[in-house]
């Protein structure tokens, strides 16, 4: 007996369909009655925070420590803005 590879794809196909549970309900936030995906909250929030950081360097005079300012402050505010999606989402 001889199976074919089309066949295994399509069993393939069929367990992938049997397995997937699919999203629940994508994380939102209700502001004032509208619906605002909670990564668009997140990456606010990081850009606030590498904001906040850097008037503080800037305050104590340690902004001219840092050489790529245009690499490093959005660097930043994504990681700030991953890490809380990580802890508020996962």
């Amino acid at each position: 007996m001889r199976i074919s590879l089309k066949s295994h794809v399509q069993a393939g196909g069929v367990l992938a369909t049997l397995f997937m549970t699919g999203c629940g309900r994508a994380p939102s936030f209700d502001i004032l009655g509208s619906y605002f995906p909670a990564w668009l909250i997140c990456i606010l929030t990081g850009i606030a925070g590498a904001s906040l950081v850097s008037l503080v360097l800037t305050r104590t005079h340690r902004a001219q420590l840092i050489r790529w300012t245009i690499v490093v402050y959005p660097c930043l505010a994504a990681s700030i803005a991953f890490t809380l999606w990580l802890l508020i989402f996962s």
